[in-house]
């Protein structure tokens, strides 16, 4: 069975697709932007993208820039348990060096 065949806006976009993305383009998509002309006419910007199920192009522009920089800040945010200044001790817990 073939693989479907789909074109992608950033407002379509779902978990799965924009997981591929980071995972494939982890420093970027600029060098891999494939351009076309779509049935009006218009030309489009997009990246291919692979799932198990389908071979997606997702439209690039700045609309897929902000959503994947909020869907890496999520994904940020779940790996963070701890507050960054959290150690499990207090200031109390160390001798100050000024005190001779």
């Amino acid at each position: 069975m073939e693989k479907k065949r789909s074109i992608i806006d950033f407002k379509n976009i779902t978990e799965e697709i924009l997981e591929a993305i980071n995972k494939k383009y982890p420093y970027g998509w600029d060098d891999r932007i494939i351009k076309f002309k779509n049935a009006s006419g218009e030309t489009v910007s997009a990246i291919p993208i692979e799932t198990e199920d389908a071979n997606y192009l997702v439209k690039v522009g700045k609309h897929l820039d902000a959503k994947m920089e909020a869907y890496l800040e999520d994904d940020d945010d779940e790996d963070d348990d701890y507050e960054k200044d959290d150690f499990g001790t207090s200031s109390d817990d160390f001798d100050d060096d000024d005190e001779d």
